[in-house]
């Protein structure tokens, strides 16, 4: 017997801007499971197709980097155990990996897909979440001579 998709909750996380609008693209599958947006809370209002949590915005070169940081590690430790999803799709960045993180500790399943702006180089975040993912996808073949236990799957727009 299968299960109904509606009985696997995922988390879509990325930041926003970019990463945010890759993720965006992944909408069919957003609708097709229980799911919910993990994004960063910015002064502009992103029209989201599911319901959104959010985090605090993090720029690793500010000096307010650490306790934000630790800011996000707190309030992903509420979602986690508010949502408890079965599934992480995440395609970055530093304010979505303490909630990655902790979910792949609780045994969520972790998907991640590297950036579509990088052709040739690793972002930190694809870094540390390689060695963690379940699941790890690259936008451009050339990127797995970077990552080679990858999946190379095409751009997701």
């Amino acid at each position: 017997m299968t299960e109904n998709c509606k009985d696997i909750k995922v988390c879509f996380a990325a930041s926003s801007g970019g990463h945010l609008e890759q993720l965006l693209a992944l909408k069919p599958l957003m609708e097709r499971y229980d799911s919910f947006i993990l994004t960063e809370k910015t002064a502009y209002e992103a029209k989201l197709p599911v319901r959104a949590r959010y985090v605090r915005q993090v720029n690793r070169h500010e000096a307010s980097f650490l306790p934000r940081m630790v800011a996000n590690a707190v309030k992903s430790l509420c979602y986690w155990y508010a949502e408890r999803p079965d599934v992480i799709v995440c395609t970055g960045v530093l304010a979505t990996i303490p909630f990655c993180l902790i979910g792949h500790a609780m045994g969520a399943k972790l998907v991640y897909v590297e950036s579509f702006a990088k052709t040739d180089s690793p972002t930190m975040t694809g870094k540390l979440l390689s060695k963690r993912a379940d699941r790890f996808y690259v936008q451009w073949e050339s990127m797995l001579s970077v990552y080679p236990n990858a999946r190379f799957v095409g751009g997701v727009y």
